[in-house]
């Protein structure tokens, strides 16, 4: 049977209540439109000293009417902004009744307790084989097709593993991500078989007394990075830093540097250089746990083997489960698996050029012209992403409306929401749950865009990009100062 993920949290219980609130229309007299444009521009104007290349746009949902616009029509670097229009996508193309999914074959007879013949793992391109939907343990997945195999009488395979990743094409990084970055979560190798988010947590403690090793521990520890620890514990503070690296290409782990005495540990998730091995030892390692052995080897493969295979069990992810963890965690890895399965499913080929082309034509549906902008990828790490304003605001409009707007709607953070970034931002009164929107942030850019709801009732789409930042922290302050003027005049 499928192992299926699909999650009514808690959390997503009250963001759905606050959409709700969101999505009422209410006829109450507004504040006057002059007194509020006239609010939004002295903040702008503020906002200028910490974004010498900003830009603001503001509509009302319901009417379409402009409020507010500051240099709405200039492209201005989007960063995470860029999944607000992957997810988007999603949900106008594949639906929310979309599922990842990954399915397990096997091929040969049963003959006292052990398969005498191959397993198959075809890879559905789903990045929620991990801990993070599983109180942590990366392998339940896995575990729960051990178990299966076991309730069939198998505890012996006796065969290979093929793990088969046709259906995302390479390359399995992104051209344009920086290439001293790719060791870091954020730019983790995008496969169509992958396992807890293609990285391993690397934690580095203290040792027992100054002048010993410092030590690294490595979560989950499977053998697919080999470590070169030269980190010292040291007595000053002054002196504690601790470097984490990874070279493109090597399954060389190097930790480096200083750690004090007293520090606690310093945890880094480092990506690995080939994940489809990655999620077969990870496989192997859960299965012998179940008390299944898997005596063959892995075996990569782009196609499936011909041959009588059956099918024995699988996993399934939806969409908004996904989605969620897109917008609300800024996940890059699962925005760029979301757009190269998008290129898959619509376009028979699953690569980011296919991916971009199904948002790029969702993008003229609504109204934004191929060449008015720039797309270069899912998740916004490229700075190749540009867009303006206005166009986001569009985008934001057509999806409040839109048949799957609610779903779209539950997925992005709203302010003061438990357990993200936002949590600190505009949590107090009135502004807490009135304000849904997607952060970004690059170096020298911090972007922010989605709904506001004003004291009037009125629901208000909302863009706000600042490009060549002195420092994104100041940037979002300002961000802040705009949207409490937006919900207090609007």
């Amino acid at each position: 049977m499928h192992t299926e993920l699909q999650r009514f949290s808690k959390a997503r219980w009250a963001c759905r209540v606050a959409v709700s609130t969101l999505l009422l229309q209410a006829a109450l007299t507004p504040t006057a439109l002059g007194d509020l444009r006239a609010g939004l521009n002295e903040s702008v104007k503020a906002a200028r000293s910490v974004s010498s290349a900003m830009s603001v746009h503001v509509v009302e949902v319901a009417s379409g009417e402009e409020i507010y616009s500051y240099n709405a029509d200039q492209l201005r670097i989007i960063a995470s902004n860029t999944k607000l229009l992957t997810t988007a996508a999603a949900f106008d193309t594949l639906g929310p009744a979309f599922f990842f999914e990954t399915n397990v074959l096997s091929r040969g007879e049963l003959s006292e307790g052990g398969l005498r013949g191959d397993v198959a793992v075809l890879g559905g391109g789903d990045p929620n084989i991990s801990g993070r939907h599983y109180g942590g343990d990366p392998l339940v997945v896995f575990r729960h097709w051990a178990q299966e195999f076991k309730r069939l009488g198998v505890h012996r395979i006796e065969g290979d593993l093929f793990l088969v990743t046709g259906l995302f094409e390479p390359p399995l990084v992104h051209p344009d991500w920086p290439r001293n970055q790719l060791h870091r979560w954020y730019e983790a190798p995008v496969a169509a078989l992958s396992f807890s988010d293609n990285c391993v947590l690397v934690r580095v403690s203290h040792g027992r007394a100054v002048g010993e090793p410092a030590r690294v521990e490595l979560i989950p520890d499977l053998g697919v990075l080999r470590v070169e620890n030269t980190a010292r514990t040291v007595d000053s503070s002054k002196r504690h830093m601790v470097v984490v690296d990874r070279r493109d290409g090597s399954d060389l782990l190097s930790v480096s540097g200083s750690m004090y005495r007293h520090a606690p540990p310093v945890e880094s998730w480092v990506t690995v250089p080939d994940p489809v091995s990655y999620f077969g030892v990870a496989l192997k390692a859960a299965f012998e746990e179940e008390g299944v052995e898997l005596l063959g080897g892995l075996r990569p493969t782009m196609r499936l083997p011909s041959g009588q295979w059956r099918w024995v069990t699988g996993h399934r992810s939806d969409l908004m489960t996904t989605t969620e963890v897109i917008n609300k965690r800024s996940q890059n890895f699962f925005a760029e698996s979301l757009l190269k399965a998008m290129g898959a499913r619509l376009c028979g080929s699953g690569s980011w050029q296919a991916g971009l082309q199904v948002v790029e034509e969702f993008l003229e549906r609504v109204g934004i012209q191929p060449g008015d902008y720039r797309l270069a990828d899912g998740s916004g790490m490229s700075r190749g992403n540009q867009f303006t304003t206005r166009q986001l605001t569009t985008v934001l409009r057509y999806m409040f409306d839109h048949e799957k707007g609610q779903e779209f709607l539950l997925t992005l953070p709203y302010s003061g929401e438990e357990g993200l970034r936002w949590e600190r931002r505009l949590a107090d009164e009135p502004y807490r749950g009135n304000i849904f929107a997607k952060t970004g942030s690059l170096t020298g850019v911090s972007t922010l865009s989605g709904y506001a709801k004003g004291r009037s009732g009125k629901t208000y789409a909302f863009s706000i990009l600042c490009n060549r930042t002195t420092g994104n922290w100041g940037a979002a302050r300002a961000q802040d100062r705009i949207l409490r003027v937006l919900v207090d005049e609007g």
